[in-house]
């Protein structure tokens, strides 16, 4: 029966938070006197943090330092759960900055969004997947996705910090 808790833990909110994602890009913007563009900068520097302790976490694995790794990834999915709160806030709060490149970087800008977007969405169940299985020491079941999620999670942080940096000279 345990199990079947974990799976709603995993299911729910992996069906809430693109819907409320969606929900709040459609939503009409307040005007506030608040300047919320220091947001997508700690975003951003979330991001970085994310991606060395995705590094970090492998490493300890791959030296079997277990406990190591579940901290550090457990700090991981901490600082991953703050970048979805700041992320919603700044989202819900704020009107779309407009990508300015022009030439080549235009779509090089929206490959790498879209990219991120659509794989961040994917790579979100499949993190509390890697967790749950983790948590419960499924260790067998946990590598086996963790090798897929991974790659996934690493190249959704990467990316944060590219098209934060791409985007951050047409803030307002």
């Amino acid at each position: 029966m345990q199990n079947q808790n974990h799976k709603w833990l995993i299911l729910v909110p992996s069906i809430l938070v693109p819907i409320a994602v969606a929900i709040m890009y459609l939503m009409p913007k307040p005007e506030l006197q608040l300047d919320l563009k220091i947001i997508p900068f700690i975003n951003a520097i979330i991001n970085a943090v994310v991606s060395v302790l995705l590094i970090v976490g492998l490493t300890f694995i791959l030296n079997k330092k277990r406990d190591a790794h579940k901290k550090t990834m457990l700090t991981a999915f901490a600082f991953s759960g703050l970048f979805l709160v700041l992320y919603v806030v700044y989202h819900s709060l704020s009107k779309p900055t407009p990508f300015g490149g022009e030439g080549w970087i235009r779509p090089v800008y929206f490959f790498l969004l879209i990219s991120h977007i659509i794989l961040a969405a994917v790579s979100f169940p499949l993190i509390l997947i890697t967790l749950s299985r983790g948590l419960q020491q499924r260790f067998d079941k946990h590598k086996k996705i963790a090798k897929i999620v991974f790659p996934i999670w690493l190249y959704v942080t990467v990316t944060g910090v590219i098209v934060y940096l791409m985007i951050a000279p047409y803030y307002n």
